[in-house]
């Protein structure tokens, strides 16, 4: 395999320039503990995202209608995501682990792709097709115009190069 260099830095050549760009790391391959210890610690970012979820919908419920304790969660985690890789990728020599724990980890697991599609069920299911519809595409467009938007505009705020 044959290093394409990104940035300074040299990563496998099937992982290409948006691999790095979306999760930078000090270096290509860790050796096998820190594989490991990088698992737990996603897994762990993931416990205190999914956490904060369940403390956002405790908190606020509302049973019927619009789920917007889902919608809401999902657009701050994506507007979240943005502004982190963002930042990640700005930074020379980020720590391996921030990509995977804050992102993948901790925004993976407050953000939710499971309850957004059993609340389209459930809306589909109760009859209110118009309503579960307009929540499937509106919840795709905001969350990826969030994620979009929060990315440019933390790059203009830092000044750097959208893309780099």
């Amino acid at each position: 395999m044959r290093p394409v260099p990104v940035t300074g830095r040299a990563v496998p050549e099937r992982h290409g320039r948006l691999f790095w760009a979306l999760f930078p790391h000090p270096h290509p391959a860790p050796d096998r503990a820190r594989r490991w210890w990088l698992t737990l610690q996603v897994a762990l970012g993931g416990t205190a995202g999914a956490a904060a979820r369940a403390g956002v919908d405790l908190a606020w419920h509302p049973g019927t209608g619009f789920p917007w304790p889902t919608f809401v969660i999902n657009v701050a985690g994506c507007t979240a995501m943005g502004v982190l890789m963002t930042l990640l990728n700005a930074r020379p020599g980020a720590p391996m682990w921030a990509g995977p724990v804050l992102g993948s980890g901790f925004l993976g697991g407050f953000t939710t792709f499971s309850a957004f599609a059993n609340d389209i069920r459930r809306l589909l299911a109760d009859g209110q097709t118009a309503v579960g519809l307009g929540y499937a595409a509106a919840s795709l467009a905001v969350c990826v115009a969030a994620a979009g938007a929060a990315g440019l505009l933390t790059a203009r705020a830092i000044k750097v190069p959208v893309g780099g």
